[in-house]
């Protein structure tokens, strides 16, 4: 490796990492650190040449896991470190060089991201510790949304509550959506123009891209709003929390723990989040699964139409994440809801597409209708060449210095 990234995601209970060389389809060391602080807590780790190891880690925290990792890079040290943080604010509009100010600037957004930035938080202050010597970067899930207009990101609340507390708009999944924009200008004859991106994965997402900038995104002020999710409710008339609090006496933290881990696909099917077995079960007959699909496949395509008033024409549709890169049947059906805006599916190439593979999947015969494509994404990748960029520049100013 020639200029590796170690690039860090770190959540309440878990490391996901990844070595990401320059050449950004270079093999990479990845894994997870997973139910840290348990007894049962241990390092899953894939090396690069697709050799998998289990690594027991009884009781072990944060920072000596992220200590166990340094030590199975073997000789391949980083030359700069990437933090996915899920929120930044309105403050963090790129990626962000770290240092004491940064990280309690970080600590002010804690109240928008409860459930995620202290996990990010924890993983930044362990890191920094463990590699003193190194340049560090938080890259923002909210960044890559800074572009929103105010009449996409505001809500229909009195000012006070945006300008004194914050309560927007600020949409997520940004390093994703930002990379399959990047990738959508190198594969496609269109090039950057007007893209819908629709985000698929037990989190859900879709964003209206004009020029590789976000115009507009279903997230909003938490991943909670939007498309129906693995085991989030998504979108809900915001009377809701109300009536359940009046009519069954719930409390807000039941509520909250209902909408974000018990709703969903979970929810509806009655079985699970995962896509797979909820397929499954529906080609076998269950009416939970087959609901569940069906609530999915049009809420998205509701979303994606909306999202299209943001965009002065619409080029494209791309699907990415884990259910939109290898889920040809949701694909298909989402698509079946978008005759209005003139998509053409070819069935075949869709049914045909591998697994996790790109390719375009429209009818090239419709000249005119949008392009359809699958873009497996790579968060890791665009967080180290955000990280590298970053890291290069700083150096490349801080010579130009002292050669005045």
């Amino acid at each position: 490796m020639k200029a590796p990234i170690l690039v860090i995601n770190c959540g309440s209970s878990s490391i996901k990492f990844a070595l990401v060389d320059q050449p950004p389809g270079a093999p990479r060391i990845s894994g997870i650190a997973e139910r840290l602080g348990s007894h049962d807590a241990c390092l899953k780790l894939e090396e690069e040449h697709g050799n998998r190891r289990d690594i027991s880690l009884p009781r072990a925290t944060h920072a000596l896991a992220l200590k166990t990792i340094l030590d199975h890079l073997g000789d391949q040290r980083p030359v700069g470190i990437g933090h996915r943080v899920v929120h930044g604010g309105e403050r963090f509009t790129c990626a962000t060089l770290l240092d004491d100010t940064v990280v309690r600037t970080i600590r002010q957004t804690v109240s928008l991201a409860p459930l995620h930035n202290p996990a990010n938080l924890d993983g930044i202050t362990a890191t920094r510790r463990l590699f003193e010597h190194l340049p560090q970067v938080a890259v923002f899930d909210t960044a890559f949304h800074q572009t929103l207009p105010a009449h996409a990101y505001r809500y229909a609340i009195p000012e006070d509550l945006y300008q004194r507390h914050g309560i927007r708009r600020y949409g997520f999944h940004g390093s994703s959506h930002a990379y399959v924009s990047e990738r959508l200008a190198e594969v496609s004859e269109r090039g950057h123009g007007g893209w819908l991106i629709a985000h698929l994965g037990n989190g859900c997402s879709a964003t209206a891209v004009w020029e590789g900038e976000s115009q507009d995104t279903s997230m909003g002020m938490t991943p909670l709003e939007g498309l129906v999710m693995g085991t989030r409710s998504g979108d809900v008339d915001p009377g809701l929390h109300l009536h359940l609090a009046r009519q069954l006496g719930m409390s807000l933290e039941s509520i909250d723990l209902l909408l974000n881990q018990k709703s969903g696909l979970l929810g509806v099917s009655g079985l699970t989040n995962d896509m797979r077995e909820l397929e499954q079960a529906a080609g076998a007959g269950h009416p939970g699964a087959t609901l569940a699909i069906e609530v999915f496949c049009y809420r998205l395509a509701k979303t994606l139409a909306g999202l299209a008033c943001a965009l002065p024409r619409v080029d494209g549709i791309a699907f990415t994440g884990g259910i939109g890169e290898n889920s040809s049947l949701i694909r298909a059906r989402t698509l079946g809801h978008l005759k209005a805006l003139g998509v053409h599916l070819d069935s075949a190439a869709n049914s045909a597409l591998a697994r996790g593979s790109e390719g375009a999947i429209h009818d090239a015969s419709e000249s005119g209708s949008p392009e359809i494509r699958v873009i497996p994404t790579d968060e890791e990748g665009y967080i180290a060449s955000q990280t590298r960029a970053l890291i290069t520049r700083l150096a490349l100013a801080d010579r130009s210095e002292e050669a005045v």
